[in-house]
């Protein structure tokens, strides 16, 4: 086993240990796959990152991305959290102000500005209606009557996400699912807030076989709803997004529409910096 630098970097909250908590290994080429996996599994975060020489030119590093159970092409706030670990470590981009990762998905921008950091939402690889008979599953998970779901889309982007749409953002609060019934399922669920509220959406977001199963505050489900948002003109500019808020966490996504493309950040604090043998 090596000594190697690792970090974990709370995400998306404008106060610390009220985000979405990622591990990250460094200098992780020599890796296995398996020992990337068992390690993720041991940390028992949501994600798990590892950074990588790139493989193009046009990166400034790869990663790598697990949760306890499977490896995803693209995770939201484990890729704001990688470019953090990264800069903090000493990393200096290619283009000022602007981190590229590499991973599954392909290259992935990431800007930084003051005290938050964004990223470029890759494009969704499924969007459209989610099957009648799957919507009568959901409904009876998330504990609802069929009638409540507004409308709901698949948002595929990394993880397999299904967005739901509630009418409001106290019917997303309410919400009381059954995680033993998730089975493999990724469920988003989002109302909108009265007006003058401080965020205009409430996000909650559901994991099937996982240990985390209510995730605190999810980068990649946001960039799909966005996505979502967008289309269906339920939005014309940009936007902040509460989620976190029943478990105990302070999640603040802010979404932005910038020539064509949609940017999701928020607030990143490197809260553990040392060495991990592995």
């Amino acid at each position: 086993m090596t000594l190697r630098r690792y970090t974990e970097v709370d995400v998306f909250s404008p106060v610390a240990y009220r985000g979405n908590p990622v591990a990250v290994v460094h200098d992780a080429d020599d890796l296995t796959t398996e020992q990337m996996q068992r390690f993720a599994k041991w940390t028992n975060l949501a994600e798990t990152t590892f950074l990588l020489r790139p493989t193009t030119p046009a990166a400034d590093y790869r990663v790598r991305i697990f949760s306890a159970s499977q490896e995803f092409p693209f995770a939201g706030h484990p890729t704001l959290g990688s470019a953090l670990a990264w800069l903090h470590a000493g990393g200096v981009p290619q283009r000022s102000g602007d981190v590229v990762q590499e991973c599954g998905a392909g290259l992935i921008p990431v800007r930084v500005e003051d005290a938050k950091l964004a990223f470029a939402a890759p494009p969704l690889t499924r969007f459209g209606p989610v099957d009648e008979a799957e919507l009568g599953e959901v409904a009876e998970i998330l504990g609802i009557d069929r009638a409540a779901i507004q409308d709901a889309s698949w948002l595929v982007n990394g993880p397999e996400w299904m967005g739901v749409r509630l009418a409001s953002a106290a019917d997303v609060l309410a919400l009381r699912p059954d995680p033993a019934a998730l089975g493999a399922r990724c469920i988003g669920v989002i109302g909108e807030h009265p007006r003058g509220n401080e965020v205009r959406f409430e996000v909650r977001a559901f994991v099937g076989n996982d240990p985390v199963w209510e995730d605190p505050i999810t980068g990649s489900l946001n960039a799909g709803l966005a996505h979502w948002l967008r289309e269906s003109a339920m939005v014309t500019d940009g936007y902040v997004a509460a989620q976190g808020t029943v478990i105990g966490h302070k999640g603040r996504v802010h979404v932005s529409y910038d020539n064509g493309r949609i940017w999701v950040g928020g607030n990143a604090f490197v809260c553990v910096d040392g060495r991990v043998e592995l």
